[in-house]
C-alpha cells in the first residue's frame, strides 16, 4: 500500500470558494475563509470574515480560543462574561478572549466587518497581526501561516493572491517569499503553532 500524499504546503481558497452564510441570530453573516483538512477536529483552526450589521450576542465554545481584528467600520465594545470591557478598533491590535464565556458586541458606528480566528485551547496556539509585503515568512517545525490578503495582491511561492483571497501554507516552505504584485497590497497574517 503506498502512503498517503504529503498535505500540500500551498493551499489557496479564493473568494469563489468561500462560504458565506447568515448566523443562526439573524444579526450578521459569516464567511468562512480556511478550515482545516477533512479528518481533522473542526475547530483546530478556523479563520473567517465576520460582517456584523447590529449589536449581538456569541455563543460560547467550550475549549476554544478567539481572537478578533476589525477590517473595516468603527468597530465595536467586545463585552465578554467576567471581563471589563475591550474596545477593538480599526486599526487597532487584535484581542484574544477565550470561548467558554458569552461574549456579546456593541457596535460603534454602524456594521463592522473583523477577521476572526477560532483555535482549540492546548493543541494550538496563534499569533494575529497586521503586515504590509513584501516580506519572508519564517519556516519553523511545526509552525505554519493563515495569510489574508485584505487590499491589493501578493505571490506566495508563485502562488497568486487577490483582495479577499486566502492562503494556507502548512507547513511552510523554505524561503517562503511574499511579495507584493500592487503597490498598496494589505495583509493579516496568522501565525499557528502546535501546542
Amino acid at each position: 500500500m503506498n502512503p498517503p500524499d504529503p498535505q500540500p504546503a500551498v493551499v489557496l481558497v479564493p473568494r469563489a470558494a468561500q462560504r458565506r452564510v447568515r448566523w443562526k441570530n439573524d444579526l450578521g453573516w459569516t464567511t468562512e475563509l480556511a478550515a482545516r483538512p477533512d479528518g481533522a477536529s473542526e475547530f483546530d483552526w478556523r479563520v473567517s470574515i465576520a460582517e456584523v450589521d447590529t449589536d449581538c450576542a456569541f455563543s460560547h465554545f467550550p475549549g476554544i480560543d478567539r481572537s478578533i481584528l476589525v477590517l473595516a467600520g468603527a468597530g465595536f465594545d467586545l463585552h465578554v462574561d467576567g471581563e471589563p470591557p475591550a474596545q477593538l478598533r480599526l486599526g487597532g491590535p487584535a484581542h484574544a478572549f477565550s470561548g467558554d464565556r458569552t461574549t456579546s458586541c456593541t457596535l460603534i458606528g454602524g456594521p463592522t466587518r473583523d477577521f476572526n480566528v477560532m483555535t482549540r485551547r492546548g493543541r494550538l496556539r496563534h499569533s494575529l497581526f497586521t503586515a504590509q509585503a513584501p516580506t519572508t515568512l519564517e519556516r519553523t517545525p511545526g509552525l505554519g501561516w493563515v495569510v489574508y490578503v485584505a487590499r491589493g495582491a501578493v505571490s506566495l511561492a508563485g502562488v497568486r493572491a487577490e483582495a479577499g483571497d486566502c492562503v494556507v501554507l502548512e507547513p511552510v516552505p523554505e524561503d517562503m517569499p511574499l511579495l507584493a504584485l500592487s503597490g498598496d497590497a494589505a495583509l493579516v497574517l496568522v501565525r499557528l503553532q502546535a501546542g
